[in-house]
């Protein structure tokens, strides 16, 4: 299996999980399934179903995790020296060239991307557009809407 980028604040996210669905939701649906199963029959008890339920997801939400992690390249944007050029984990401020607007981004893992904090997928178009960019270039952006350019303001490593 390929290794699978993220960053540093993204594999403390999914350790934090981790370690919450083995410490406390793990235990706690345990628990729910034994209230369940001393109520008596099985065949008709919605919550002992409902408790099986929730166990089901937990432990695959727990391999899924386990395994993410297991083949993680961590990286730490604030040790990157990529001599300006946008990389992975790397912060970049642009400026659409049609409107003026100025936004942010930071380049991440899939699993730690979120639009509404400018975090983006390594994978999404705007990223794939950014990557090997330097301060002032523009990066052109297959967007639904039809191309858009940007052009990069700074490129951070923080």
């Amino acid at each position: 299996m390929s290794t699978l980028p993220i960053t540093k604040r993204g594999a403390e996210l999914l350790k934090a999980e981790l370690h919450k669905l083995k410490t406390v939701e793990r235990p706690s649906v345990i628990a729910a399934i034994s209230e369940a199963r001393a109520q008596g029959d099985l065949s008709e008890n919605a919550e002992y179903d409902a408790a099986k339920d929730r166990q089901g997801f937990i432990e695959g939400r727990i391999i899924e995790l386990e395994g993410k992690l297991s083949v993680a390249q961590v990286i730490d944007p604030t040790a990157l020296n990529a001599g300006g050029r946008v990389v992975f984990g790397t912060t970049v401020d642009l400026e659409s060239e049609d409107t003026g607007a100025k936004v942010t981004y930071q380049i991440v893992g899939e699993d730690e991307a979120d639009i509404k904090y400018g975090l983006v997928n390594i994978s999404s178009p705007i990223a794939r557009a950014l990557i090997g960019k330097e301060e002032g270039d523009v990066a052109e952006v297959q967007a639904p809407g039809g191309v858009k350019s940007y052009e990069i303001v700074s490129v951070r490593y923080i």
